[in-house]
């Protein structure tokens, strides 16, 4: 294939589920606490989704699926029915320009805190986070997690197949469940956070065993056509360290096979890896792949585009980019003539409420408006 060729995939048509998407390029779920301290969405996110409406996919941010499960003041929600009201608000202001959601649920596990969310947190075990926490009053330590009993377990699980049904009926065309990045589902997956002797701990099938259950729970309220699934072997983020990456994930995925859920979603993808292409091998659905361009530096001058091109070739349907969507909202059309990108202004401003950060990134269609005449 050519270069050209190739680039031009980038921008053909695809499908997830039964959603068919005008290009390949997904806006990847950014953490941006915006929401009000209840949880709910408010219109400035309906404007800084709209503007990125031009995403083949957005997956909004991550949003817990009840209060113990929140990780940091700002974070939204979608356990009530003010937050479905205002996630509504949000997809039709994106369905309106043009664009398709889907919206990630996240229960935080050991990342939370009482003065957050106002209740313990809960973990597969007793197990801090082993660094300090943002909270309303500022960083503060970690405090031990409650071990979940089977009823917390239970009752999770269906707090995901409610926050679920709420998202369709907030104008979602579907959800991702987070299983990555040292959250919940990925404290189960992990050795060093689980150590139950239960059926949900110890051997690959008791630690796979709650996310399946997750999963099949969600698939079944909404379908496995609006389902996909996201995962981040390896990644050590929030103290995660799962011990034996390269067995646990082909496991959950054959353990996943029959629920077919549409689509996987691998962050940090690396095709050098050979996990990479033995869980392509062993996905029957659509993979989006995240390559994470620029973590924990600049942006690259074409925004991760080099990167999503070469894990379209080793096998990836779609390509999810995060910071290069943050700071451009119309990134795919700066892709697709060459443009270049606006960097990332103030890591601060990211997380900090308000405009700046947010909704402030010019378009190019912006930049080459020519000012108006001085009088």
């Amino acid at each position: 294939m050519t270069n050209t060729a190739a680039e031009s995939s980038l921008f053909e048509p695809a499908r997830v589920g039964r959603l068919d998407l005008p290009n390949r390029l997904v806006m990847a779920p950014l953490t941006r606490n915006r929401a009000a301290a209840d949880g709910v969405p408010g219109p400035i996110m309906a404007t800084y989704y709209a503007q990125r409406a031009s995403a083949g996919l957005i997956i909004a941010e991550a949003t817990t699926p009840n209060a113990v499960g929140q990780t940091y003041p700002g974070i939204p929600a979608i356990h009530g029915r003010d937050h479905v009201a205002g996630w509504r608000r949000v997809t039709d202001a994106v369905r309106a320009a043009g664009g398709r959601m889907f919206l990630q649920l996240q229960h935080g596990g050991r990342v939370g805190h009482p003065d957050t969310s106002g209740l313990t947190p809960l973990a597969p075990s007793p197990v801090a986070l082993p660094e300090t926490i943002h909270t309303p009053s500022g960083r503060q330590a970690s405090v031990v997690p409650r071990e979940m009993t089977t009823a917390d377990i239970e009752s999770t699980v269906a707090d995901f197949a409610a926050a679920a049904r709420n998202a369709v009926e907030a104008g979602f065309e579907g959800v991702e469940v987070h299983a990555a990045n040292g959250h919940l589902l990925h404290q189960f997956l992990a050795a060093n956070t689980n150590h139950r002797t239960d059926a949900y701990g110890g051997s690959l099938a008791g630690r796979i065993r709650f996310v399946v259950e997750v999963v099949r729970a969600v698939v079944a309220a909404i379908g496995p056509e609006r389902v996909g699934l996201r995962i981040s072997p390896g990644n050590t983020v929030n103290g995660i360290e799962e011990g034996d990456t390269d067995a646990i994930y082909p496991a959950l995925l054959e353990a996943l096979a029959d629920a077919r859920p549409a689509c996987l979603h691998i962050v940090f993808a690396d095709p050098g890896r050979p996990l990479f292409h033995d869980l392509r091998a062993a996905w029957p659905g659509t993979l989006i792949a995240n390559p994470a361009p620029g973590r924990g530096g600049p942006l690259p001058a074409d925004g991760g585009k080099h990167a999503g091109l070469r894990l379209l070739a080793a096998g990836a349907d779609l390509i999810a980019l995060g910071r290069a969507f943050l700071a451009n909202p119309d990134l795919v059309e700066r892709l697709r003539v060459g443009a270049p990108l606006n960097q990332v202004r103030d890591e601060y401003a990211m997380y900090t409420g308000g405009e700046t950060g947010y909704t402030d990134y010019p378009t190019l269609a912006a930049a080459r408006s020519p000012e108006p005449a001085r009088t």
